[in-house]
C-alpha cells in the first residue's frame, strides 16, 4: 500500500509540472521537420530512422541546460547574456536569435499557405497573406508577463493547456495516418532505429540524417527553455514564504536584482522539470516525427516522383498510393503544427527582445512584425517562382537556422561550466574570528553555495553535441553553397 501511496504522490507532482516539455516539444514539430523527415522516409525508408532519435537525444542534452541554467540563475539564456557578455557580442547574438526567429516563422508561413491550399484550394499567394490573421489566436491566447503585472501560474498553466491541444490534434492526425499504413517487415523498421543499414553512408542519405539534426535543434527553442521553468519556481517560493511576492513578479526590474530561486524551490522543482521535458520531447516529438518517416516510408518508399518531392507533392502521393483522406489528414497535421510553432515562436521573440535589449511590445504586435517580415520573402518568391518558390525558401530558412544554431547556442555551455553563475545559497552562517587587541570576538558573516556546475560526464556531452551539430550544419551549408542537392 505504501508503494502505491509512493508512486501516487510521485505521479501527482509530475502532473503539476506537466507543460513546459510540451511547449517545447512544439518548437521539434515545424514545417522543416516535417519536409525532411518525409523526405527521408520516401527516399529510404525506414533506414534513417535512428536520426531523429540521435537528435532528440542532442535537444534533451542542450534543452536540459536551458532547464538548469534558467533555475538556477533566475534570469533566462537572453538575460543572461545581457547581464554578463560583452555589450558588442550582445547585440551581436541578439541579431543572430531575431533572424532565426525570422527564419522560423518564415518556414510557418510556407507550411501554413501550403496546408491552406490542400484543405480549402487557396491559392499560395493567398494564403501566405491569411497567415497573418493568425495574429487573432496570440491576441486572445498569450498575455505578457511584463509590466510588472501578475501573471498566476494558473494562468501559464492554462495557455500551456490551450497549446497542448494543437499538440494532441497533431498526435491524432499523425496517429490515424499509421493506422491507414501497412508494414509487412516489421524488423527492417526495428532496425531503422539503429544506424546498421549500409545505405546510410550514401550521400543522398547522409544529407537527409545531417538535414534531420539540423532541422531538430532550434535556436528559438533554447531561449524558450530557459525562461519556460521559471514560474513553477516562482510560484513555490511565494507560495512557502521564501521569497517576497512583490520581487517575484516584478519583470520590469534589473536583471541585476531580479528575483532567483531559493535552494529549497530548486530542491522541489528541477527533477521534476528534467524528467517532464524528456518524457514531452520522447514521447512526442520523437513519435511524431518517426510517424512521419515511416508513413513515408511504408507508402512512398520505392514509388516513382518521390525523389524531388516537396510538401505538397508529398500530400498527392498519400492521397494516390493510400487515400484521399490519408493525404487530407496529412494536410491537417500540417496545419495544427504550424499554428502552434508560430505562436511558441511569438513567445520565444518576446523572450529574446526583452532579454537582450529590454526592448517590450505587445506579443500580437511582435507577432505581427516577425510574420510580416516572414510574408514579403515568400511572396516574392510565389509570385515570380510560383510553387518552387514555396520549397526553395523552405530549404532557405533551414540553412540559415543551420548557419545560426551554433552561435546562439555558446552561451549556454559557457553559462553551465562556470560556476560563477551556477551556484545557489544555502544559507548564510556567523562565525566568529581571532582578535589580537580584544578579548572579544569580532564576528563575520560567511555564506554557503550549493554548486550546480555541469558535472564531467554532462560536460563533456554538451560540447560534444554542440560540436556535432555545428559540424553537420555547416556540412549542410557547405554542400548547399557548392551547389550539391541538399532538398528535404
Amino acid at each position: 500500500m505504501s508503494f502505491v501511496k509512493s508512486v501516487t504522490r510521485v505521479g501527482s507532482k509530475y502532473l503539476q509540472f506537466v507543460g513546459p516539455g510540451l511547449l517545447i516539444s512544439i518548437s521539434y514539430l515545424d514545417v522543416g521537420n516535417y519536409s525532411v523527415a518525409v523526405s527521408a522516409g520516401g527516399a529510404y525508408g525506414y533506414k534513417l530512422l535512428y536520426s531523429i532519435v540521435l537528435s532528440n537525444v542532442f535537444a534533451v542534452i542542450l534543452q536540459c541546460l536551458c532547464i538548469k541554467v534558467g533555475s538556477v540563475t533566475g534570469l533566462n539564456l537572453a538575460e543572461l547574456c545581457r547581464k554578463h557578455l560583452p555589450h558588442r557580442l550582445n547585440i551581436v547574438i541578439y541579431i543572430l536569435a531575431e533572424f532565426a526567429i525570422i527564419a522560423t516563422d518564415l518556414a510557418e508561413v510556407v507550411g501554413a499557405a501550403i496546408a491552406l491550399n490542400i484543405l480549402f484550394n487557396i491559392p499560395l499567394a493567398y494564403g501566405i497573406v491569411i497567415t497573418v490573421l493568425d495574429v487573432v489566436i496570440v491576441l486572445f491566447a498569450y498575455k505578457d508577463s511584463g509590466s510588472g503585472e501578475k501573471v498566476s501560474l494558473a494562468k501559464v498553466r492554462f495557455f500551456e493547456m490551450f497549446l497542448s491541444i494543437f499538440v494532441f490534434l497533431t498526435c491524432v492526425c499523425v496517429s490515424v495516418l499509421l493506422f491507414k499504413i501497412e508494414i509487412p517487415d516489421k524488423r527492417s523498421l526495428f532496425e531503422g532505429f539503429f544506424p546498421v543499414s549500409k545505405d546510410i553512408l550514401e550521400k543522398r542519405a547522409v544529407y537527409l540524417g545531417l538535414g534531420v539534426l539540423g532541422a531538430t535543434v532550434m535556436p528559438h527553442s533554447l531561449y524558450l527553455g530557459s525562461a519556460l521553468v521559471q514560474n513553477r519556481l516562482k510560484d513555490y517560493d511565494v507560495k512557502n514564504g521564501f521569497v517576497d511576492p512583490k520581487v517575484a513578479i516584478d519583470d520590469t526590474q534589473d536583471v541585476s536584482n531580479k528575483y532567483k530561486p531559493s535552494i529549497h524551490a530548486l530542491n522541489y522543482c528541477l527533477k521534476y522539470s528534467y524528467w517532464e521535458l524528456i518524457l514531452s520531447l520522447f514521447t512526442i516529438a520523437v513519435f511524431v516525427n518517426a510517424a512521419l518517416m515511416v508513413v513515408a516510408g511504408a507508402t512512398l518508399f520505392g514509388q516513382p516522383d518521390t525523389e524531388d518531392a516537396d510538401l505538397i507533392t508529398i500530400y498527392e502521393l498519400l492521397s494516390k498510393y493510400v487515400s484521399s483522406a490519408a493525404g487530407f489528414i496529412f494536410a491537417l497535421s500540417l496545419l495544427f503544427s504550424g499554428q502552434s510553432s508560430g505562436i511558441v515562436c511569438t513567445m520565444s521573440g518576446q523572450i529574446v527582445s526583452e532579454g537582450f535589449i529590454k526592448w517590450s511590445v505587445t506579443p500580437w504586435v511582435r507577432r505581427l512584425i516577425t510574420r510580416l517580415l516572414a510574408v514579403m520573402p515568400c511572396m516574392f518568391m510565389v509570385l515570380f517562382m510560383e510553387r518552387k518558390g514555396m520549397s526553395e525558401i523552405l530549404n532557405a530558412s533551414q540553412v540559415a537556422l543551420s548557419l545560426i544554431l551554433p552561435f546562439v547556442s555558446a552561451p549556454l555551455l559557457y553559462f553551465t561550466c562556470s560556476s560563477k553563475f551556477m551556484k545557489v545559497e544555502i544559507k548564510k552562517s556567523t562565525i566568529a574570528a581571532p582578535s589580537e587587541n580584544t578579548t572579544l570576538l569580532p564576528t563575520t558573516e560567511q555564506t554557503e553555495y550549493k554548486d550546480y556546475t555541469n558535472g564531467p560526464f554532462l560536460k563533456y556531452s554538451a560540447i560534444l553535441t554542440w560540436a556535432l551539430i555545428t559540424i553537420f550544419n555547416f556540412v549542410l551549408v557547405f554542400s548547399f553553397m557548392i551547389g550539391e542537392d541538399v532538398s528535404f
